[in-house]
This record gives C-alpha cells, sequence and structure tokens, in this order.
C-alpha cells in the first residue's frame, strides 16, 4: 500500500464505518486505523471501487496520511479517546490535527484542545448526531473549536453533511468545546422528546384503550403536522412492526431504558448553571426508575393500582396531539435557554440560531417546529425564551389546556406522566410573575439568618421570626 491519504479515521465500528464510506462517497481518499490486521482487512473490504482502506500500525497509519494530516476519532468517550490522541500524536507533527467525533464531555474537549496545542497540533470537538444511518447518509454536526482549524475540513464536513433545503447541517457553533456542548444539549432534548413520547403512547394505550396500530397511525399523521419530526416517526414505524408469533414487537420489549451518561451531564450542568430545565431533568430521572425493574413488579404486587382506562375517542387523540406540541415547544425551549446561559458563563459564544438550524436534518431531534424556532432566534434582539416569542404565543394558549388535562387524566388514571408534568410546571412557573419563594426565603432566614430581600425597599434583611 503505497498511495497516500486524505482522511484518517479511527473507531471502525458501525459510525466510523459509515462515516468513512460517506466521506469516500464524496471523492476523499479514506485510510481507517484498526486494532488488527483481520478487521483492517474487513474495513478495506468495504472499499468497492470507493478510495478506502484499512491498516493495523499507528505509525504507519500516520506515514500514510497526506500532510497536514486530518485524524478524526469515533471511539468511545473517556480514556480511550486519550490514549488514541496519546498514541498517535507522537508520530504527527505541528500543523497537523485531530478531530474528536465521539460524545465527549466538552470540558474534556478542551481540555484537549489545550494540550495539544501546546504540541503544535489542532483540534476541535465535534458533536455528530443521526445513528448509524444518519453517519452513512449525511448526519448533523456540532463543531467547536477555532474557525481555522474548522475552515480546513469545512469542504469535507458540508459535503457529508445532512442538507435541509441544500443548506449543510454542520457549522461551528462557537469557541472551544462548544461543538459537544451543543451536542449534550441536543442529546437532553433527546431524552426529553422520546419520555414525553412515551408517556402520550402510555396514556393512548392503557388510559384510553387505543391498540398499538391506531397510535401508529396517529403518529404518522402528526409527523406531517406542525411538530412532527424523525422521532414521530420512528414511533410509527416501531408500534406496528410484528414479531414472528404474531404479537406486537412493542409489547415484548423490556420496559428498562438505558442510557449513556449525556442527558445526565446536561442536567448536572443545567444545576451548575442555575437554569431550570425540569422536562429533562425529568426523563433522566424516567430512565432510571425504569431500571428499578424487580422493584417495581414487587411494588407493583403490594400497592399497585388498577389502571382503568376509557374506550378511546377522536378527542383523546386530539389532546394528546395538542399536549404533546406545547410539550415539544417547551423541551427545545429548555435546551436553548441552557445554551443561552452556557454561551455566557462558559465564553463559548454559542450560536443559538445556528445550533437550531444544523438540527433541522440529519439528527435525532429534527422536527418541523425547528425552522420556526430558528426564526425566532434569528429576530432582532432575540426573545428571553422561546415560548415568549410571537410565532410561539398561540401554542401555548391553545395547548395549555389539553396538556394539564391530560396531566390530570394520567394523575386520575394512575398512569405517571413525569415530562408533561415537568413541562406543565414549567410553562406555569415561568409565566407567574410572583412565586412563593417569598415563603422560602423567609424561611431560610428563620433557621439560618440567611437574610432576604424586600419588593419594597432595597438592601439585605434579617428578621427574628420565631417566638421570643
Amino acid at each position: 500500500m503505497s498511495e497516500t491519504f486524505q482522511f484518517g479515521m479511527i473507531g471502525l465500528g458501525t459510525m466510523g464505518r459509515n462515516l468513512a464510506l460517506n466521506i469516500a462517497d464524496h471523492g476523499y481518499s479514506v485510510l481507517g486505523l484498526a486494532r488488527s490486521e483481520e478487521k483492517a482487512h474487513h474495513f478495506a473490504s468495504y472499499a468497492e471501487g470507493r478510495a478506502l482502506s484499512g491498516i493495523a500500525d499507528n505509525k504507519l497509519f500516520i506515514a500514510k496520511l497526506e500532510k497536514p494530516r486530518v485524524v478524526m476519532t469515533l471511539v468511545p468517550a473517556g480514556d480511550a479517546v486519550d490514549e488514541v490522541i496519546a498514541e498517535l500524536s507522537q508520530y504527527m507533527e505541528p500543523g497537523d490535527f485531530f478531530i474528536e467525533g465521539g460524545n465527549s464531555h466538552y470540558r474534556d474537549t478542551e481540555r484537549r484542545a489545550a494540550e495539544l496545542a501546546k504540541k503544535g497540533l489542532g483540534f476541535i470537538g465535534i458533536g455528530v448526531s443521526g445513528g448509524e444511518k444518519g453517519a452513512r447518509v449525511g448526519p448533523s454536526m456540532m463543531a467547536g473549536g477555532t474557525l481555522e482549524n474548522y475552515q480546513r475540513v469545512q469542504p469535507i464536513l458540508e459535503a457529508i453533511a445532512a442538507k435541509y433545503d441544500g443548506d449543510p447541517c454542520v457549522a461551528l457553533l462557537g469557541k472551544g468545546g462548544a461543538g459537544h456542548y451543543v451536542k449534550m444539549v441536543h442529546n437532553g432534548i433527546e431524552y426529553g422528546l422520546m419520555q414525553l413520547i412515551a408517556e402520550a403512547y402510555d396514556l393512548l394505550h392503557r388510559g384510553s384503550g387505543f391498540s398499538n396500530q391506531a397510535i401508529s397511525d396517529l403518529f404518522q399523521t402528526w409527523t406531517d403536522g406542525p411538530f412532527g419530526g424523525f422521532l414521530t416517526q420512528i414511533t410509527a414505524d416501531v408500534l406496528k412492526v410484528k414479531d414472528e408469533s404474531g404479537q406486537d414487537l412493542v409489547d415484548l420489549v423490556l420496559d428498562r431504558a438505558k442510557q449513556k451518561g449525556t442527558g445526565k451531564w446536561t442536567s448536572q450542568d443545567a444545576l451548575d448553571l442555575g437554569i431550570p430545565i425540569p422536562t429533562i431533568d425529568a426523563a433522566v430521572s424516567a430512565r432510571q426508575m425504569s431500571g428499578l425493574k424487580d422493584e417495581r413488579v414487587r411494588a407493583q404486587q403490594s400497592i399497585g393500582r388498577d389502571v382503568r382506562g376509557s374506550v378511546g375517542s377522536s378527542d383523546d387523540a386530539r389532546q394528546v396531539e395538542e399536549a404533546l406540541h406545547l410539550a415539544f415547544l417547551i423541551t427545545y425551549a429548555q435546551g436553548i435557554s441552557l445554551l443561552k446561559a452556557a454561551s455566557i458563563e462558559h465564553g463559548m459564544e454559542i450560536d443559538l440560531e445556528g445550533s437550531a438550524r444544523v438540527w433541522r436534518a440529519g439528527c435525532i431531534i429534527r422536527a418541523k417546529l425547528l425552522e420556526p424556532i430558528r426564526d425566532a432566534l434569528n429576530q432582532s434582539g432575540g426573545v428571553d425564551n422561546l415560548l415568549v416569542a410571537p410565532t410561539f404565543q398561540s401554542v401555548v394558549f391553545s395547548g395549555h389546556a389539553e396538556l394539564a388535562g391530560l396531566v390530570v387524566k394520567g394523575a386520575n388514571l394512575g398512569i405517571p406522566t413525569p415530562c408533561l408534568s415537568a413541562s406543565l410546571a414549567y410553562l406555569e412557573g415561568y409565566r407567574t410573575g410572583r412565586l412563593p419563594a417569598n415563603l422560602i426565603q423567609a424561611q431560610r432566614d428563620y433557621f439560618g439568618a440567611h437574610t432576604y430581600e424586600r419588593t419594597d425597599k432595597a438592601g439585605s434583611f434579617h428578621t427574628e421570626w420565631g417566638p421570643n
């Protein structure tokens, strides 16, 4: 193998392989680094006329890349990324640089960029969304780092990215770890939307007696509506698949959801920044609750409650549709508010409109809502929160009663609605000018002399609240 290659790929699992094939399809030569000769040959077998090959020697891998070298890692987040960088950087030269495309924590991305800069090596973090199919035909990609580094690979990234009306769904969204931060928040929103859909399914299925096929038909219809997108479409697809026995396959899937941690990271950073994202928080907790399968089964036997739903009607379907529309908007609004705060606190200068723009196609949370969200964020002066944007006020007013009614219905039937309830609470809290936090401040001053502020005069005050 004497030829050189324009792009190096490390991590040849399904995502890495598909992304490499996507890059090769667009006329770039790609060399993959495998752990063994056998795996290198296997990767090379996908070439089929493309300029694509594999190798199992680290030093030779770097030597076969055109200078300045571009190496992309798609390995599990954490120590594996650092190990790959440490091993390969010893063979690289100033001007070469890494692209980290896994689900790395944004602080790790910033640390790696700083460490490699000392060696004259460039580094950018890119959040890649779309799953294995997206990687193959066009993912959404969220980049962070310097403009100089981004521009070096911009033509490749724009060529392989998903397109929305011809606009590539990839962009430099800010400084430092901004790309991975935006991807982290994307995943948090994803958690929220998926749990909202699951709760809607539960209310329709157990609460209103709709069959899986009937619910599939509803989600198919909603996919073409104002909030529809990838997640509503795959829900429609999932609900109509049969097992080989003829049963609905979804009914045979164990109700224990796993997670890789990015939703938790979103909640943790929001807590650190003091930004409320209760729908996303509730979605993380709901997955944790699902993990208590054995305990839940025992608890049902001792303190369980029978769900006695009614016969479903078109009114039930309409209520869920309008409630989901509003709850989806609230979830996006929470994510955008976190990006806005992080942009300031972390000095990332995150492009909010750009984030919504690259989410419009290719990624998991792509939906029709994102185009009006992008428009709202692009308005002169912006808005405090998407919920108060003129574009969405009609959604807030028309969907509120349906969302509230759905939460009440779930409570009456014994069907948990953690994300629907959290979305409703967020809306009500955000649009309430005076919350009962005045009592909390008085309590804190009572037991800890923490002081409080007043509405009628400036300053901090302390009162001896108890009996003398």
